[in-house]
């Protein structure tokens, strides 16, 4: 039995793609997994499953929702030890930062730097960015919501072919912590 994240990407957001954590609760308890558990409202759900890997979870949690809500959400899956790797390689001093100041975008697949050539780092200073596996990590000071920075980074054509979707840092560490249990 593996621990994973599924990782919700733009649902109830400024009331669209209105999705109840109870409910997805029971879809996913629905589809076999085991301990699920919600976290907060904006799509985090922790899962035991024995059978499948992250991608083939994804596509078939994606493909539930569809059915039972009525509208596409893009789904990543990643395990306890996938999220714990992300945590540990954080390139910014994460314990001497406010949680709304560091975040992380969770991607689909590995990507180049080259993606992000056309983003000058120098004129978003002092923000700043940096590429993991399968993640990117956003240092914003003033936080996400007044991010420059961020802006440029979610551009369609940035992340073009690719699933995105961000977190702030106590998100990611709980995360961690939400499929420590059985990993």
């Amino acid at each position: 039995m593996t621990t994973y994240a599924a990782l919700l990407r733009g649902i109830n957001v400024g009331g669209n793609k209105k999705l109840p954590m109870a409910e997805l609760r029971a879809l996913m308890t629905g589809l076999g997994y085991g301990s699920v558990q919600t976290y907060l409202q904006s799509g985090q759900a922790a899962f035991t499953a024995a059978h499948g890997d992250a991608e083939s979870l994804a596509a078939e949690l994606a493909k539930a929702i569809e059915e039972r809500f009525g509208f596409s959400v893009d789904v990543l899956v990643r395990d306890h030890a996938y999220l714990k790797a992300v945590v540990e390689a954080c390139p910014f001093p994460a314990a001497e930062l406010a949680a709304k100041q560091l975040h992380v975008t969770y991607l689909s697949e590995p990507v180049a730097p080259e993606r992000y050539a056309d983003i000058d780092p120098a004129a978003h200073l002092p923000e700043e960015f940096r590429l993991g596996d399968r993640a990117l990590y956003l240092y914003a000071p003033d936080g996400l919501g007044r991010s420059k920075l961020a802006e440029a980074l979610s551009r369609p054509r940035v992340h073009k072919g690719l699933i995105a979707t961000t977190r702030n840092w106590n998100t990611v560490v709980k995360l961690v912590e939400l499929t420590a249990g059985e990993a």
